[in-house]
């Protein structure tokens, strides 16, 4: 990682984001609380996330036609990954990979990748917008992110989901955070399959979020443990992202 990169995103965040989070989303129980306010929500941010909240309510992210799909898709950030572990995962097609949850769960269990395939599953086809500013429009089939919750049983404390990746920027691994509220949108889900196809390592095999209503570096690649949380504060440098903590990006970046 170097300082010219974090100056470009340092600059694409404040004037792509701080334009974009004020067009969606509103006020809830989650948006009240005290220690989401203190750990999360300052200043500006606070407002722009409350507005947005009140804004977009439990709307749905617009979906499109096979017609729309682009006939190019970029991949974001990493699309490859040099770590053994990942490697072997790739070499056996991730025949021993297991999606650990645990955290403020009744009930913290692995799922392997059939375990995933064989739930109820959802397919969507939306649009990518990058904090880079390019878009894209694809096909995305997975697993709700709330079948997976409502199979650990979240406990009441339970506030936000991290998640760990198999990437590194710099040496240190990927990770995200949504709150519940998006956890628990019909359209957050962890895709194993892109365009009809398996999910290719560049686009974050063996498994992606895709929250549709927040920008791309929320959708977190190559997915390997899930936690839940009540607080963010513990979690890298406590922003609640890798971006965000290492250049300021704006944590929720509905747009």
């Amino acid at each position: 990682m170097t300082g010219p990169l974090f100056s470009r995103r340092r600059v694409l965040a404040a004037g792509g984001l701080g334009a974009t989070s004020l067009a969606l989303s509103g006020c809830d129980d989650l948006g009240s609380n005290e220690t989401f306010h203190d750990t999360i929500l300052t200043g500006g941010e606070r407002l722009a996330y409350r507005v947005q909240r009140f804004l977009a309510g439990d709307r749905l992210a617009p979906e499109y036609s096979e017609a729309e799909k682009s006939p190019f898709f970029r991949t974001n950030g990493n699309n490859q990954i040099a770590a053994p572990d990942y490697r072997r995962h790739i070499a056996d097609g991730f025949a021993n990979w297991r999606l650990d949850v645990s955290g403020l769960v009744e009930a913290p269990r692995g799922f392997s990748l059939d375990e995933l395939r064989a739930m109820p599953a959802r397919t969507q086809i939306t649009r990518h917008d990058c904090v880079e500013g390019w878009s894209a429009i694809g096909g995305w089939t997975g697993v709700p992110l709330a079948a997976l919750l409502k199979e650990v049983k979240v406990k009441p404390a339970a506030r936000f989901v991290v998640f760990r990746c198999a990437d590194q920027f710099g040496g240190i691994n990927y990770y995200e955070s949504i709150d519940l509220i998006d956890a628990f949108h019909p359209q957050t889900i962890l895709a194993y399959a892109m365009n009809g196809e398996t999910l290719p390592e560049g686009h974050g095999a063996p498994l992606r979020l895709r929250v549709e209503r927040q920008l791309g570096y929320k959708q977190a690649k190559f997915i390997m443990r899930i936690e839940l949380v009540s607080v963010l504060s513990g979690i890298g440098g406590g922003k609640g992202g890798f971006w965000e903590d290492v250049a300021d990006y704006e944590w929720y970046a509905g747009g």
